[in-house]
């Protein structure tokens, strides 16, 4: 069994892998997951090459049975859970008399629900976590979005104001257990999740990934008496 172990999700490209190699580089062993095989693969053979330990697998975070598969998968092979990045999200830009039930369904499920069960499905590694050094820590990756919703993206803001409001819920709920939440709220980051605005915002006037792991190192080494409930992340000038 490693010391640490940490499990990410949406973690074949941008955000998601940036914050695996990271918690990798701080000596977590990893389980990755990703929607798509190829990519997932892909990423997880790159992190293996860098002599860092790697469970990958591939999975729908709409789908409740491939939840369960990744944890089961995670738990088979390390036996421990200390931080979970509930990283992967979806965003589908819709006016309000537009949208798609299926879309609406689908942001929701992998936005928040999933989230909510991953919670579930992890309690018993994360509270044995938190028991052994206080400092278990979920990582829900909300946005910018949650905390100050726009029009046409209305549903992804909905569902990022429903994950901080479950992540402040949670610190109240599993603190006690040695357990901490924290949401991140970025803006828009240089990937290419973010290329549909870059004709509006310049790539180089965006965060950088690196902005978001330089956060998760901080959260990793503070003191079990030190919670952080909520990151935001925004560009010069750009208020709530």
């Amino acid at each position: 069994m490693p010391d640490r172990a940490a499990l990410v999700t949406g973690a074949s490209r941008g955000i998601g892998f940036a914050i695996a190699e990271a918690l990798a580089e701080e000596g977590y062993a990893l389980t990755v997951s990703a929607r798509k095989p190829d990519t997932l693969e892909q990423a997880a053979d790159g992190l293996r090459a860098k002599g860092y330990e790697v469970e990958h697998v591939a999975g729908n975070m709409a789908d409740e049975d491939a939840i369960r598969d990744v944890v089961a998968r995670h738990r088979a092979r390390f036996g421990r859970l200390d931080v979970l990045v509930n990283n992967a999200g979806i965003g589908v830009g819709a006016a309000a008399g537009d949208h798609q039930t299926k879309f609406v369904d689908m942001q929701l499920d992998v936005n928040l629900r999933a989230i909510v069960i991953f919670y579930r499905e992890c309690l018993d590694l994360l509270r044995a976590a938190g028991t052994e050094h206080r400092n278990a820590l979920v990582v829900n990756m909300a946005s910018f979005a949650g905390k100050s919703p726009q029009p046409w993206l209305s549903v992804y803001g909905a569902t990022k104001a429903a994950v901080i409001a479950y992540t402040t819920a949670m610190n109240k709920e599993l603190n006690g257990d040695g357990v901490k939440s924290v949401a991140f709220c970025p803006g828009f980051v240089d990937t290419d999740m973010s290329d549909f605005v870059k004709d509006t915002i310049p790539a180089e006037e965006m965060l950088r990934t690196t902005d978001i792991t330089a956060a998760l190192r901080f959260l990793l080494h503070v003191s079990p008496a030190c919670v952080v409930p909520e990151i935001i992340f925004q560009r010069p000038g750009e208020g709530l």
